[in-house]
């Protein structure tokens, strides 16, 4: 007879996160006892972490938390969905969250080995995730934003699912609550349009070079004119700062609007923002 119930089972899924057949044969070697289970599946679990370094972790979630002139983002990532929308895995990826946002990493390796607690790092809570959820858990990346006033916004793909999308856009002269939700608009915005420079001067030189050539090649290839060379190409260079810049994207709430134009009219200057999504 075994010496465990349902109960134990269930009690047991709930605190580790393990399979059925995986808590079943931890009970059995156990002999029922509930704390020697969890250490046989510990240990279990962290064998097999270097099986699981050369798999995928595309899924997971994206936490924020912004304390009106500093915000922090991180993205923390396993591999099935069924495990990013479960609590033991939300828990962890919050405690990566306050780690980052109290220590001031600003990025990924510096933050895995900060300590969330006396003599436990980052990445050991990550090799424990391994452990305890049977999936590869990484920490993909964070960043830390800086601005008279960081605004974020999350964003679920869907509903069952913690945020997939997440932005931090910092701005000046947010002085009242009108420019603030204008500011949350464009946050929105970018979560939706994921623009990937705030002004075409950000660009990097190199990808407009080639822009350019593509756009020259394409053009000889569709027979234009020698003439009207230089004008089709700066013309479809203007197109994609159009489509990538954020100041001059078309907002998605006015598409008559330019983002630069909303904000001005709010009496708002961007200073930067992030924009992460997950497995992008």
């Amino acid at each position: 007879m075994p010496s465990y119930t349902t109960a134990d089972i269930k009690a047991l899924r709930e605190r580790t996160g393990a399979g059925m057949l995986d808590v079943k044969k931890a009970l059995d070697a156990a002999d029922g006892d509930m704390t020697k289970a969890v250490e046989f599946l510990r240990v279990k679990g962290l064998r097999g972490v270097t099986k699981r370094e050369g798999r995928s972790a595309s899924n997971g979630l994206v936490a924020a938390e912004v304390s009106d002139t500093v915000g922090v983002i991180v993205e923390v990532n396993c591999e099935t969905d069924f495990v990013a929308k479960g609590d033991r895995f939300r828990a962890l990826a919050d405690r990566v969250l306050k780690t980052a946002v109290g220590s001031g990493a600003t990025d990924a390796a510096a933050l895995t080995e900060t300590e969330v607690s006396p003599g436990t790092t980052v990445a050991a809570l990550l090799d424990e995730g391994n452990a305890t959820l049977g999936e590869k858990i990484e920490l993909r990346r964070v960043a830390r934003l800086t601005g008279e006033h960081v605004t974020s916004y999350l964003h679920r793909t869907s509903p069952d699912l913690p945020p997939q999308i997440g932005v931090l856009l910092a701005v000046s002269g947010a002085g009242d609550d009108g420019a603030r939700q204008a500011a949350r608009d464009v946050a929105l915005h970018i979560a939706a349009m994921s623009p990937t420079a705030l002004r075409a001067e950000d660009i990097d030189p190199q990808v407009l070079a080639t822009e350019r050539r593509l756009a020259e090649e394409t053009a000889r290839e569709e027979g234009k004119p020698e003439a009207a060379m230089p004008k089709i190409v700066e013309g479809r260079v203007r197109g994609y700062l159009k489509e990538n810049v954020l100041l001059e994207q078309a907002f998605t709430k006015d598409n008559k609007k330019v983002i630069g134009a909303v904000l001005k009219d709010a009496g708002l200057t961007a200073t930067g923002f992030v924009r992460f999504r997950v497995g992008s």
